[in-house]
């Protein structure tokens, strides 16, 4: 696969936060944090809880202090954009929560969710709601959901409206922050079909972060695996996900269940037995 424009690159980024006490040392959440996604791309972003993915996430977005390092999008430095300049990068940059339970103004139909964003930005509310009516049809849902309020749909339903929300403006990234985690398999699948069917319609390019390694494999080009706040293996999708190089990356993919009770077993024996020699190693 021929590498992609850089659309989006991180150099060492470094975010701090402060912790109370007299003299205390600030938590550093991110350390010297490298990475880039191309026009177009899927990077996935995978780590235990606590591993600094979010916070990456959160540092792009404008929501994490970046003490350290630079940010650049298409070219641009964003690091330390004031809020005016960060309203206006929203159009190209856009963010997926974790759960579309909570990410939804429960007091508003979703189609006035989806015109509220065109209409701020000065599309005439025929024009917005013309463009309701696609995103509704690009995810999937009926036309009829824009009368509808969140409550009356399942879970992967209103991440499909949030994911259209996401879509209002065209963007050119999609920052997705563990956006299947909180539904079941079954429409997890259908939800990480539905990403891969909009990147190869609009050409939207994503920063996918999860926990889940078989998340990153089936939606994911390029795989970068965090813990403590670093950056510890990067690659080809399928080479880190099913040959990884770096111990960390093995022992998150020995944790990851499988739906053979046999194989679970013989998984669950092998990373056993994998944890024994580490602690050995470093004894």
């Amino acid at each position: 696969m021929t590498a992609a424009p850089a659309l989006l690159e991180l150099h060492r980024v470094i975010v701090d936060y402060p912790v109370r006490g007299w003299r205390a040392p600030p938590f550093r959440a991110l350390n010297q944090v490298s990475l880039t996604v191309g026009a177009g791309e899927t990077v996935g972003l995978v780590g235990e809880s606590g591993s600094g993915k979010t916070t990456l996430g959160r540092a792009i977005l404008g929501l994490a202090p970046v003490t350290g390092g630079d940010i650049h999008f298409s070219g641009r430095s964003i690091s330390g954009l004031g809020r005016r300049e960060r309203r206006a990068l929203s159009k190209d940059v856009q963010v997926v929560f974790q759960d579309p339970f909570t990410s939804l103004n429960p007091a508003m139909t979703v189609g006035d969710i989806l015109t509220e964003p065109l209409l701020v930005t000065g599309s005439s509310r025929a024009v917005a709601e013309r463009r309701v009516r696609d995103l509704l049809d690009k995810v999937h849902l009926p036309a009829d959901a824009a009368s509808r309020l969140p409550r009356e749909f399942s879970g992967g339903q209103r991440q499909r409206v949030a994911i259209a929300r996401a879509l209002c403006r065209d963007p050119r990234l999609i920052v997705c922050d563990e956006p299947v985690s909180a539904l079941d398999l079954s429409t997890q699948a259908r939800v990480l079909d539905l990403f891969t069917e909009i990147q190869h319609l609009t050409g939207v390019a994503y920063l996918f972060v999860t926990h889940d390694l078989a998340v990153v494999r089936h939606i994911s080009h390029r795989v970068a695996v965090m813990f403590r706040g670093e950056i510890v293996e990067a690659g080809d999708a399928d080479t880190v996900t099913i040959t990884p190089a770096h111990p960390y990356t093995q022992r998150l993919l020995l944790a990851a269940p499988v739906p053979d009770p046999v194989r679970q077993a013989a998984r669950r024996e092998q990373r056993h037995h994998f944890l024994a020699a580490q602690l050995a190693a470093s004894s």
